[in-house]
């Protein structure tokens, strides 16, 4: 006679659901594997493709001036998603909406780059550099879709969104910019000057002051220091601050920050050359004074990331205890 005992059945049972629960676990952790290498393939496919554009952009950024900080980007990224991987999901899936947008966005730059590269000189290399690494970013984007999912990349979209400052500016972009910048210092100088009291005349950049004749050109704009401080504002709000408006405010900020800096600094340089002497024109201060009004200048940048910080916890305990 057959054995109907009711606890062997169960036992039996048991056996069977461990059972398929271990192989339901081992296939997705092999779905999860093959993802995870399937990604980092899929990047190193990217990398060779674009190693010619990304070096060139790489060798011209570390001898520019205004672009040499376009070289840590990438760190500061990479480095935002160690910070942050316990937050990333672990579970990986496959978004091909998403993810055949971002690739078919990135080839259609990289045949646009090629096409005006085939019809002559179109281009000026710095417009080439972004566009090449502009395709390789929408790529890589696409890549995370294909091989990690929405999910994964809505919790690492701040370090990806990151890398968009790796891009150089374009020469266009760089000379508007460099203009208006020296037109606003030169116009908080002129404001700087009345209230020092220090007799001066102006002609558009033109300061008339008593040795020595100033003019603000475009190099003289502190685009490079306004850059950078403005990155640094945007990592320092996502970092520090939790509430959307205290962001936006932080990095508002940085504009008439770096005004006020640029016309500062003038202001600094023109006051030594009329009481000690026209030739601190040449002096230090003057060449390689740059890094030192921009320390200065996150001074009040910490400060007012402090007042914003303080009130984001202030904010949450209120919160909290309603």
């Amino acid at each position: 006679m057959r054995d109907s005992t009711p606890g062997l059945g169960a036992d039996e049972m048991t056996v069977r659901t461990q059972a398929r629960s271990v192989s339901r676990s081992s296939r997705v952790a092999g779905t999860e594997t093959w993802r995870r290498w399937g990604g980092i393939a899929f990047a190193l496919l990217l990398l060779a493709v674009f190693t010619r554009p990304l070096l060139s952009m790489f060798r011209s950024s570390a001898t520019s001036e205004l672009n040499s900080y376009t070289l840590l980007i990438p760190f500061v990224s990479a480095y935002l998603l160690y910070i942050r991987r316990d937050q990333l999901p672990k579970r990986y899936a496959t978004d091909v909406p998403f993810g055949v947008l971002f690739l078919a966005a990135g080839l259609g730059i990289l045949a646009f780059t090629w096409l005006l590269d085939i019809r002559g000189p179109v281009l000026a290399h710095n417009e080439r550099m972004s566009l090449s690494a502009l395709s390789f970013l929408f790529c890589l984007v696409s890549g995370g879709f294909f091989f990690l999912g929405r999910a994964w990349m809505r919790a690492a979209a701040f370090p990806l969104a990151y890398l968009i400052f790796m891009l150089p500016l374009p020469e266009p972009v760089a000379d508007a910019l460099e203009q208006a910048s020296a037109t606003a210092s030169a116009d908080m100088a002129n404001l700087l000057f009345h209230l020092s009291g220090t007799p001066f005349l102006r002609e558009g950049q033109i300061f008339q002051l008593p040795n020595i004749t100033l003019e603000v050109a475009q190099e003289c704009s502190g685009i490079r220091s306004s850059l950078v401080l403005f990155i640094t504002s945007v990592l320092a709000a996502n970092l520090f601050l939790k509430t959307t408006w205290r962001r936006l405010a932080l990095v508002a900020i940085v504009i008439p920050l770096g005004i006020l800096r640029n016309g500062f600094r003038i202001l600094v340089i023109g006051l030594l050359c009329v009481h000690v002497g026209p030739q601190m024109i040449h002096s230090l201060i003057h060449r390689r004074g740059g890094p030192l009004f921009f320390v200065l200048s996150l001074v009040p940048l910490l400060l007012v990331l402090w007042w914003l910080r303080r009130g984001d916890g202030q904010a949450r305990h209120l919160k909290a205890e309603t």
